[in-house]
């Protein structure tokens, strides 16, 4: 029985990652709920060291120490809601058998995924026949086939990655990925060390092969122009948590979250004149020790007094997704007082 569209393939509840590198931890990630649906690609943004990258290494059971995943789940759903599995309690035997098959990641540098002393069709045979059972002649002709579907030519497969392009690898991950046609693919800021042309070329080939085989994808970022073009939805991330969620056209014409609005003036417009770009003030805070309330409100120009003291919690916004904001539970503005202590921070 196929899947239905759109129900839920993973569920992340109160997710807490920290860092106990000293004796005050990090707290990188602090109590994150996210859905994906089948079918879905969700984008997940926000600056460096937001938490982003840790949330999908937790997600996936591939953090490592100093990072402790210390409370939450996260909820692989089978089709038609059968066959749950938390993926924060399986073993390691367990999580060998949901890795590839299940979900399979596409990291940022290609050059550290792909093994640098084995060919290119070896690493791909090896997988074929350890998760799907083909012999060694049917594994490298489905390898052949795979790297085809991202515009490689089979014969690399006799390759080093050294010897391939920055492009070139990159899209063998995607396609390495891809050899166990798994549900979910996480993809890790997969573009973010080729060029402009480039990337635009493994975004197209992305939606083609998700049409195709049609799994779901986590896309992580930390440039909302490119999830706007390319997600289904999004999920903005800041200082370890969730700020604000929904749909990429709505988050770049009607951002509900100041922080969401001071990200999407980071980046030049997609259409239409250009405008001055502007930096969001100040840096974002320490996560060892969190600032109380909201943690954006040292950089707010919305600040009010609530926010100093009360931290929010995400609130529907029906389907325009959610937002954690105090905006939204107070109907007093700005005051000049706070716009003037924001001018002095």
């Amino acid at each position: 029985m196929s899947p239905t569209p759109g129900a839920p393939l993973l569920t992340v509840r109160d997710l807490h990652v920290d860092y106990f590198d000293q004796d005050n931890p990090v707290h990188a990630v602090r109590g994150v709920d996210l859905t994906l649906r089948r079918g879905e690609t969700l984008g997940i943004v926000g600056e460096s060291g937001c938490g982003k990258s840790t949330l999908v290494t937790a997600m996936t059971r591939l953090e490592r120490p100093p990072a402790v995943t210390t409370a939450g789940s996260v909820i692989l759903h089978g089709h038609d809601g059968a066959d749950n599995t938390d993926i924060l309690r399986l073993t390691e035997r367990q999580l060998a058998a949901l890795r590839w098959e299940k979900i399979a990641i596409v990291f940022q540098s290609a050059m550290n995924a792909l093994n640098p002393v084995l060919r290119l069709g070896t690493q791909f045979a090896d997988v074929l026949r350890k998760h799907r059972g083909l012999s060694k002649k049917e594994a490298w002709e489905r390898a052949g086939e795979l790297l085809g579907m991202v515009g490689i030519p089979a014969d690399r497969l006799r390759s080093y990655a050294h010897e391939l392009s920055g492009g070139m690898r990159q899209r063998a991950t995607i396609a390495l990925a891809l050899a166990c046609e798994p549900d979910l693919v996480v993809m890790d800021e997969p573009t973010t060390a080729v060029d402009v042309v480039m990337q635009r070329q493994i975004l197209r080939q992305v939606a083609r092969l998700k049409r195709e085989f049609g799994f779901s994808v986590v896309f992580i970022t930390h440039d909302l122009s490119l999830l706007i073009e390319i997600a289904d939805r999004i999920a903005v991330m800041y200082a370890g948590k969730i700020v604000e969620t929904g749909p990429p056209r709505r988050l770049y014409e009607d951002p509900q979250h100041p922080y969401t609005t001071a990200l999407r003036g980071a980046f030049p417009p997609l259409h239409g004149e250009r405008r001055e770009i502007a930096g969001i003030p100040g840096s974002p805070p320490g996560l060892r020790t969190p600032p109380p309330g909201c943690s954006f409100h040292p950089r707010c120009a919305h600040r009010m007094d609530a926010c100093d003291r009360e931290e929010p919690v995400l609130l529907q916004l029906g389907d325009a997704g959610d937002v954690a904001c105090h905006l939204h539970r107070h109907p007093a503005t700005t005051t000049p007082e706070a716009e003037d202590r924001h001018a002095r921070t």
